[in-house]
């Protein structure tokens, strides 16, 4: 069992979470795409066995009068309406693509899409995601993967959910305490971890019996390499608890 550990963006200095971790999922590239100078300049500061994944562009998932577009700094070009919830447009496929430049200055392997829980699940919508995976789809190299978070009503339509992802090789992104994955291309499991006592609860800190719990639901998904990113107040120290769990069992 081959398992990465890391955080959802940075809690501590870089320098500090290089020392300790070898892998972020990047938070940042969420809110403003960041530039071409700044991705070459985060991936030459980190260690060589360094692992980034990567948060798509807001854009691709969030409509325009999403309350996360407050933080745009600068608008995305063309018609603002054919942004958002995995709509096939020109402007969605375009920012994937600004996305996947990005991700690849950064020797990333993975872009992870988190949809907003109103995101509608109805016909028109389950077309829209289709159309955009098989576009985007085509865009990565081989080893590169699209994993997707969703939310809201399309978390429990598990049937759709699995098709539609597994025949663009999608890996679903879950948190393991509270859903399984329908999709995992290539054997790989992508966790992110929000806390317990609901959907999700940055407040909460794990204990030492969720992370022993946590092993065991990783075990029992049978993946090849498991990407365990913590995504709540304490997820620095969860993360390294996680870390030493992991190298006394190996």
């Amino acid at each position: 069992m081959y398992v990465k550990v890391g955080c959802c963006g940075f809690p501590v200095s870089r320098r500090k979470y290089y020392e300790k971790l070898k892998l972020v999922e990047l938070q940042n590239t969420f809110y403003n795409l960041p530039t071409v100078e700044w991705a070459k300049k985060i991936r030459s500061e980190a260690p060589k066995d360094f692992e980034f994944t990567v948060k798509a562009w807001q854009v691709i998932t969030h409509p325009s009068r999403s309350p996360t577009w407050r933080r745009l700094k600068v608008k995305p070009p063309g018609d603002l309406s054919n942004y958002g919830w995995l709509k096939p447009t020109r402007e969605n496929i375009n920012a994937f693509e600004r996305t996947l430049e990005i991700s690849r200055l950064l020797g990333s392997k993975f872009i992870i899409i988190q949809t907003p829980p109103r995101m509608p699940h109805n016909n028109e919508s389950i077309k829209w995601v289709e159309e955009f995976f098989e576009k985007a789809s085509v865009l990565l190299r081989r080893d590169e993967y699209i994993g997707w978070e969703p939310r809201g009503e399309w978390l429990n339509n598990s049937n759709v959910l699995g098709k539609l992802m597994c025949k663009y090789d999608i890996i679903h992104v879950v948190d393991v305490f509270k859903h399984r994955p329908v999709c995992k291309p290539d054997n790989l499991l992508y966790i992110r971890l929000h806390g317990l006592g609901g959907e999700i609860n940055y407040k909460y800190k794990y204990s030492d019996n969720d992370l022993g719990k946590l092993v065991e639901l990783i075990k029992n998904e049978r993946p090849e390499t498991s990407y365990v990113l913590f995504n709540n107040i304490y997820m620095f120290q969860d993360a390294l608890r996680f870390k030493e769990i992991l190298e006394k069992i190996s």
